[in-house]
């Protein structure tokens, strides 16, 4: 299948995941930083952005998602890329590091460590927000320019949504209210955790200290899953941390990518000889 995505840079691939309901441009505040040193391919995940839903009958599923991906990683030429993924892309981050597809993996505010409790709670924030979403652009856009206003409608994803232009706002907005992916990948999680150890490839978690979707406390749990990954809490920054602070993200995003590139025939240990 097509997926649609934006690449730009030189040096060591880096791989992009947007979290749900968003799409590449979530990534556009740290683009330029990441490509001055890395070969930088944000995507839409099917389902999201501009890129076609999966197959009918397709399930949204960890597995659906590790075939899209080394589909998308076939049709670009990559063996094993780095990645680095926000929330549902966090997860598939990391669960693309435990199969082997990827040479290091960089979460932010990964999704997989929820209990059952956290995971009812944050469907209700993502639902909220999608419904908040339904508002006429031109409506969004008059209501996003009070700085007060724009907290209220954007606060719950954004740390400091008022760092972020209107019109990406807005147009993050009809990404999730369009997104035909939302629901089946929101259904999909309620059986979903991560349960791999990554105990071959480099992993970094970073958390936003603020994160009002993903509780910060969830990290504890990642910590635990993952006791060898390097973990960064993400000073003043909530759920989608890049536009928050992207000096802080891209400085993770290159550190946690700054190892080796893996081949499909390679181990890490192979690689470090």
């Amino acid at each position: 299948m097509d997926i649609v995505f934006e690449r730009r840079g030189s040096g060591a691939p880096l791989v992009l995941l947007h979290g749900i309901g968003h799409r590449w441009q979530a990534w556009k505040p740290v683009m330029d930083r990441l490509a001055a040193e890395r070969d930088v391919i944000a995507v839409d995940l099917p389902g999201f952005g501009m890129s076609p839903p999966l197959p009918e009958g397709t399930p949204y599923t960890l597995d659906s998602a590790m075939e899209s991906l080394a589909g998308a990683f076939a049709h670009l030429g990559l063996d094993r890329p780095h990645i680095a993924g926000n929330s549902l892309g966090g997860l598939f981050s990391l669960e693309a590091a435990d199969r082997g597809l990827v040479s290091s993996a960089t979460a932010l505010s990964p999704a997989g460590f929820f209990n059952a409790a956290e995971l009812r709670y944050a469907m209700s924030v993502l639902r909220a927000s999608r419904m908040g979403a339904r508002v006429p652009d031109a409506v969004l856009q008059q209501l996003a320019r009070s700085p007060r206003r724009r907290k209220a409608l954007f606060g719950m994803i954004y740390g400091r949504p008022d760092l972020l232009e209107v019109e990406e706002l807005v147009a993050d907005a009809r990404a999730m209210r369009t997104a035909i992916g939302f629901e089946p990948t929101l259904r999909a999680g309620r059986d979903t955790r991560f349960l791999g150890s990554c105990a071959d490839v480099p992993v970094t978690i970073g958390w936003g200290v603020n994160d009002r979707v993903l509780l910060p406390r969830q990290a504890i749990r990642a910590q635990r899953r993952l006791p060898n990954a390097r973990f960064v809490w993400l000073e003043g920054c909530g759920h989608v941390p890049m536009g928050d602070d992207p000096e802080l993200v891209a400085k993770v995003l290159l550190e946690g990518s700054a190892h080796p590139l893996l081949s499909s025939a390679t181990t890490p240990e192979a690689a470090t000889a």
